[in-house]
């Protein structure tokens, strides 16, 4: 009955606490990771959500279980359990956080020994121990230990503070007022510590850490209203906003307008690509303006599957240089390979400094499209709609080229659109994107009638 209820992919085992998601379920989780490693320690971390208290003792519990020594670094962005991991030569880390979810959610995201998530095969391999039940338990003699790592926040901080791309001294001419709305969420601390060692202005909303989530956990649009209103009351130059693990990154520019979080990795693209050269990889669900502005610096673009993992992967194959997703998730793979919210920051405060532009006035800059993102609940027959679609597309969207690695991509003369299956929730996800305000309305709407 539990394991109806969860959504598992490379993105982690996520689930509702009570109907799927439970401590029995994250021990044998733990258990079966710490086998697939077989040695080595694991650095383990957690959000601030509530129910992590409960969930990361379990974890515990079963990397212990079977041998695997623990390194608990408490409260944490997903991004820094990643950096401690490759810092620490660790063999995997784990990370109990249900990211953009709703509060009534957690989960665990694995991550391998470079600190990036587990590839593909490495969780089919995970998923077919914990299925198997073939742990491998050892007895009390041969347990595991655990100890404890605070100061890992201070590090991360320090450590994007030194990357090179960092313009510190312009940021620190510019003298940056912006507003931090982390969500109560494990960036509460990390990313105002950041900007105030950047001599940034800081006004904080949201930042207490104790997971009272007082706004939808994505960072979009919709929910960013009273991070606007903030920005609009203290005359600020910019406002941050950050999900609960802290790896996405939202921006909300000086005249309180959500500009959306397609443009965070539009403008850190620009930021390194304007003193690096080498290619750019995006996945297939990220706005084109990324690509256009890609290209204008002589960059090479590539696509990949949605999630994390796939682009990491992508990189590596391509020499990437910089790359992530249109959900505001930034990977600069010389930092770490890892969608990270205090790296997208920083990003973007070098752009604005080194441009002397607003943020309205960057993004002004860009080409410009009309974006609509939304969703519908994932019904049984969501595969064979999809088939059915692809066939009457000609119909909706004129001559076009398909994407099959992902859901169903179609670009045509006007702009492109994407549906496909989440990887994180039980829904479908549907992105529309043209030329036209008027034609991806009309667009969004046919299609989610089609779908409905």
């Amino acid at each position: 009955m539990a394991q109806k209820q969860l959504v598992k992919s490379t993105s982690g085992i996520r689930g509702i606490i009570g109907k799927g998601m439970n401590p029995s379920l994250a021990a044998d989780y733990g258990a079966a990771f710490g086998t697939l490693l077989g040695r080595g320690k694991v650095v383990v971390g957690r959000d601030t959500r509530p129910s992590g208290a409960m969930i990361l003792p379990a974890v515990k519990s079963g990397l212990v279980s079977v041998g695997i020594d623990v390194v608990d670094i408490g409260i944490v962005p997903t991004p820094t359990v990643e950096i401690a991991v490759k810092q620490l030569r660790a063999g995997g880390g784990i990370c109990v956080t249900a990211s953009h979810n709703p509060a009534e959610w957690n989960a665990l995201k694995f991550f391998n020994d470079r600190g990036e998530f587990i590839t593909p095969d490495q969780y089919r391999r995970l998923d077919k121990i914990f299925n198997s039940d073939i742990t491998s338990h050892k007895p009390f003699n041969k347990l595991g230990k655990v100890t404890e790592q605070p100061g890992w926040v201070e590090k991360h901080v320090e450590r994007t503070l030194k990357f090179r791309l960092v313009n510190r001294s312009a940021i620190r001419r510019r003298k940056f007022k912006v507003v931090v709305d982390a969500v109560n969420g494990a960036g509460s601390q990390a990313l105002p510590l950041l900007l105030e060692r950047l001599g940034v202005k800081v006004i904080r909303l949201n930042c207490d850490g104790d997971g009272r989530f007082t706004r939808g956990a994505e960072p979009v649009a919709r929910n960013l209203g009273q991070l606007r209103r903030a920005v609009s009351k203290h005359r600020a130059d910019l406002g941050f906003a950050c999900d609960p693990d802290a790896d996405r990154l939202a921006l909300v520019d000086e005249k309180g307008k959500a500009i959306g979080e397609e443009l965070t990795l539009t403008i850190a693209v620009q930021a390194v690509l304007s003193k690096k050269k080498g290619p750019t990889v995006i996945n297939l669900s990220t706005s084109k303006v990324t690509e256009d502005v890609a290209r204008q610096f002589g960059s090479k673009v590539y696509y990949s599957k949605v999630g994390e993992s796939n682009v990491v992967e992508m990189m590596r194959k391509t020499h990437g240089v910089i790359g992530g997703e249109g959900n505001g998730g930034v990977i600069y793979p010389d930092f770490h390979a890892g969608r990270d919210a205090l790296v997208a920051a920083v990003l973007v405060l070098s752009q604005l400094a080194t441009s002397k532009k607003s943020l309205s006035e960057e993004v002004g800059t860009f080409p410009k499209y009309f974006n609509i993102k939304t969703k519908g609940q994932l019904k049984k027959n969501f595969s064979s709609r999809l088939k059915q679609f692809e066939k009457q597309a000609r119909r909706h969207l004129g001559r076009h080229r398909v994407d099959r690695r992902d859901g169903l991509r179609f670009d045509f003369e006007q702009g492109w659109l994407q549906i496909r299956s989440s990887n994180t929730e039980p829904i479908y996800r549907l992105i529309v994107e043209t030329t036209s305000k008027t034609l991806t309305a009309k667009l969004s709407r046919d299609v989610m009638g089609f779908f409905s």
